[in-house]
């Protein structure tokens, strides 16, 4: 099973995310990330958070959804729509999920305030990622509807 984590720049918030699922996932889940409009360069504050809780981003880049190495099974976007920011529209055949969460790359004010925020960030993240391979992932496999309506839900919880 692919899962793609998709946001418009490809830098943090999809990066935290693919980091985290691939850490904690099972044999035979795994998760990629892209962005609509990808910045070409991974956020060093998102990068610094993940080597400070032991999860490699070794190989990982910010690349664009057009040049994915598989096709995905499960698209989740991340941006915070609630913030103004355009999510990208992942089109396909795909089961498709909004878990959006504000850009700590955007936060402005004194460097712990900024560091809070990339701590936010990763904890509803991998809250949320515990909560999605917590499910009977097995069971629900075959029955879209269920799946869709539980990762939903999970797409509103705040870590």
């Amino acid at each position: 099973m692919n899962v793609l984590f998709l946001c418009t720049g490809n830098s943090c918030r999809s990066l935290i995310s693919e980091a985290v699922f691939n850490h904690l996932a099972p044999a035979g889940w795994h998760a990629i990330s892209a962005g609509s409009q990808p910045t070409g360069k991974l956020n060093d504050k998102a990068l610094a958070l993940l080597a400070s809780k032991g999860i490699s981003t070794e190989g990982y880049y910010s690349k664009s959804w057009d040049d994915l190495p598989a096709t995905p099974d499960i698209v989740v976007t991340v941006c915070a729509s609630a913030a103004g920011e355009t999510c990208p529209a992942y089109l396909g055949p795909v089961l498709r999920t909004h878990w959006g969460v504000e850009d700590p790359s955007h936060v402005a004010g004194s460097e712990d305030e900024i560091n809070a925020a990339f701590e936010q960030a990763y904890r509803i993240l991998r809250a949320r990622i515990e909560a999605f391979l917590a499910l009977a992932l097995d069971e629900l496999k075959g029955d879209r509807v269920r799946l869709k309506t539980e990762l939903d839900r999970i797409g509103t919880m705040q870590g």
